[in-house]
């Protein structure tokens, strides 16, 4: 009698189940049950791996620092995704300058123009050419020693090298009314040649951006690059 009606209580349990299976709510109800779980799921993943990509995000970044690389990309590949840090490129352009000084050429004219004002005024005994030849070749001296002065400190010899400019052009306007009027070409004549060469000497040095550095200052620009 226990024995017929335990299958019989199964029977009915199993006949119960199957009815429930059978009804459409109770299958959508599991359906969203296994849809949530799946939601929830792929949410949990999709955080912890947005956590690890941000976690060697900044282990790249700290390695960066640590290695003295700001500029530097980073780009490294986790699950087929690319990562790449973008970084500013920063290019150093080597300061233009010209290929010699300018109290190179400006001391020795300097020179001549201060000789040259002394020697016409030995011969001649002429004072407007004592006055001439000391008060420009004295000037341009000056400014070449000026411009040598400040170039071994690492500045900028530009107003002097402009100083040099006009004194040379004053004398090549000069020496060209000078000519017109004597027709010699010693020592007026060797004078506005050596004046003209001077003035496009002196624009050179402008345009190409002044004195080229002293050594010890590219030495040490080349170290710290």
């Amino acid at each position: 009698m226990s024995s017929s009606t335990i299958s019989q209580t199964s029977c009915i349990s199993a006949v119960h189940t199957r009815l429930h299976l059978r009804n459409p709510s109770h299958l959508q109800i599991l359906r969203s049950k296994v849809l949530m779980m799946n939601n929830i799921n792929g949410h949990a993943i999709k955080a912890s791996t947005l956590e690890s990509k941000s976690a060697l995000n900044r282990t790249l970044k700290s390695h960066n620092a640590i290695l003295g690389k700001p500029n530097s990309s980073t780009t490294e590949y986790v699950n087929r995704e690319e990562i790449s840090e973008p970084t500013e490129n920063v290019i150093s352009e080597q300061q233009r300058s010209a290929k010699i000084h300018d109290f190179c050429f400006g001391l020795p004219y300097g020179g001549i123009v201060l000789s040259g004002g002394l020697i016409g005024f030995i011969f001649s005994r002429n004072t407007a050419s004592l006055m001439t030849g000391g008060l420009f070749g004295g000037a341009l001296l000056a400014l070449s020693v000026l411009s040598l002065k400040i170039w071994k400190q690492g500045q900028s010899s530009t107003p002097f090298i402009l100083g040099q400019l006009g004194i040379a052009a004053a004398l090549l306007w000069k020496n060209i009314q000078t000519y017109s009027l004597t027709k010699k070409i010693l020592p007026t004549g060797f004078h506005i040649v050596l004046s003209t060469a001077m003035l496009c000497f002196y624009t050179y040095v402008i345009v190409s951006g002044g004195n080229p550095p002293p050594k010890k200052l590219k030495s040490s620009a080349a170290s710290e690059s």
